[in-house]
């Protein structure tokens, strides 16, 4: 382990014999200490060493104590000020704590006075230190993270232009071919089939995954939302998905929130054409949106449908990009949707979660903070 340096301490005294008796006091104290009779003798010893504390007197002829610590913050700002002062210039040493000293100690000095004042000076600076690393580390993070974002931009980039360009040839072709008049066996037909439809599928999957970023990126415009026009918005495009179909929706009234409502319509769509696909197989399909309760920190909001549901071991999978708990076969789907949802919501400062049962459904929630 290493050793815990020294603290250095400057001592500055226009009283010569009380401030050579200090530094000799705390030197056997444990402090490493420097003393000067003049403000400005101190301050040219700051060029060539650093201390953790300066304890200055306030009345000195040349330069007072209040003028040395402010100049002395310019040189070295991590330093702490302590004053020392006798009892008619209290006054004056408060001012001075408002001009950056820490605190202030009285003249005649009592060792049992001074030495707390000095240890709680050390824990301050120590923990200056702390802070000053902690933001430079955050500060390389962020700088990490604005990288890493720029990289994410520069593949979406890549993705939209790179990669759609071959596969519109591969899809358009393939359709040309389909439409022609070729002959082609059943088997070759199957074969044709399945690579329009794998190119309709990629097609989507870099749409989705070009959403995803983009949900990463965008800037959060809250205004004040209000959800049961939205829910009737998303409902109404959704029309194509149920026609045909007996669905029983059961909508309770939804409270208004803070957000960006371009972003919850997409995290309404998710929720409700997830709800209309996976409960398909029932008749009627029951599918329920409300609020169970609002706390004066966050509002809870449900999505419920008797469909499918899924085993709640893999309830960690539902939410992430590209997991899907069903075969392509049985639901169409990227296994982006989810992600999006836990996305946007957690840009917005809330908590999605889910509750299923094979074969009895599944409910989704997540939280927005009250306004």
């Amino acid at each position: 382990m290493n050793a815990t340096p020294t603290p250095k301490i400057l001592i500055v005294d226009d009283e010569t014999a009380q401030m050579k008796a200090l530094c000799t006091t705390l030197k056997d104290r444990g402090y490493e200490t420097v003393g000067f009779s003049s403000g400005k003798a101190a301050l040219a010893e700051l060029e060539t060493m650093e201390f953790d504390l300066l304890l200055t007197d306030l009345m000195m002829p040349e330069m007072d104590g209040i003028t040395l610590l402010q100049a002395v913050l310019k040189k070295q700002p991590g330093i702490v000020g302590i004053i020392m002062t006798g009892e008619g210039t209290i006054a004056t040493a408060v001012e001075a704590m408002k001009s950056g000293a820490l605190d202030y100690i009285l003249k005649p000095f009592k060792l049992s006075a001074i030495l707390p004042v000095l240890s709680r000076a050390l824990s301050v600076r120590r923990l200056r230190q702390e802070n000053a690393a902690l933001q430079s580390r955050v500060q390389e993070r962020t700088d990490q993270l604005e990288a890493a974002n720029k990289e994410l931009e520069a593949f979406s980039y890549s993705v939209s232009h790179d990669l759609r360009a071959p596969l519109r040839h591969i899809g358009g072709f393939a359709e040309v071919l389909e439409q022609s008049e070729t002959s082609l066996s059943e088997k070759g037909k199957r074969h044709l089939a399945l690579i329009i439809s794998s190119a309709k599928h990629m097609g989507q999957l870099i749409d989705d995954l070009l959403d995803f970023s983009r949900n990463s990126r965008a800037e959060i415009r809250r205004t004040e939302v209000n959800l049961d026009q939205l829910l009737e918005r998303v409902i109404q495009e959704a029309r194509p998905e149920t026609e045909g179909r007996n669905i029983a929706w059961k909508i309770s009234p939804l409270p208004r929130v803070w957000g960006d409502q371009s972003l919850l319509q997409q995290v309404f769509t998710n929720l409700i054409l997830n709800a209309i696909k996976y409960s398909r197989s029932r008749a009627p399909a029951e599918i329920e949106v409300g609020c169970t309760h609002e706390t004066a920190a966050e509002t809870v909001i449900f999505f419920r449908d008797n469909g499918v549901g899924f085993d709640m071991k893999y309830a960690d999978k539902l939410f992430g990009v590209f997991q899907r708990l069903h075969r392509q076969d049985e639901f169409e789907g990227t296994g982006i949707g989810l992600a999006n949802v836990r996305r946007i919501i957690a840009r917005h400062g809330g908590r999605t979660w889910a509750e299923g049962k094979v074969d009895g459904g599944a409910t989704f929630y997540f939280t927005l903070p009250v306004k």
